[in-house]
């Protein structure tokens, strides 16, 4: 299943939350708002593949899978009540930033990183 946004109306955390489970493309929740992520460059998808090395041999901790480039979580994994892929205790959180997005990280995601 495709998730296809086509009205511009505010959606819950929840809302989206379902909405991204179905769907075949990854959307990031924005004020509200489902935005579709564009894909990784080769440079951007290297830079997150040195950075896992460099974490995982480093601090001996594990990446798990978020729409953050990198996290580490420390064990026990704390998941959102009633969720199964929402991590809420990450101890580092990492973003590769490029032209089109890092106005974005910067502020918007970082923020909302800091929230957790």
């Amino acid at each position: 299943m495709t998730l296809t946004v086509k009205e511009s109306k505010p959606y819950t955390d929840d809302e989206y939350l379902s909405l991204e489970v179905e769907s075949d493309n990854r959307n990031e929740y924005r004020n509200g708002e489902i935005v579709p992520m564009t894909g990784g460059t080769p440079a951007h998808n290297e830079l997150i593949r040195a950075l896992t090395v460099v974490l995982v041999l480093s601090l001996g901790l594990h990446r798990k899978p978020s729409y953050s480039d990198a996290m580490i979580v420390s064990r026990p994994i704390e998941l959102k009540p009633g969720r199964k892929d929402t991590v809420i205790n990450p101890i580092v959180i990492a973003e590769v930033l490029s032209d089109s997005t890092k106005a974005y990280d910067r502020d918007e995601k970082f923020a909302a990183y800091r929230t957790i």
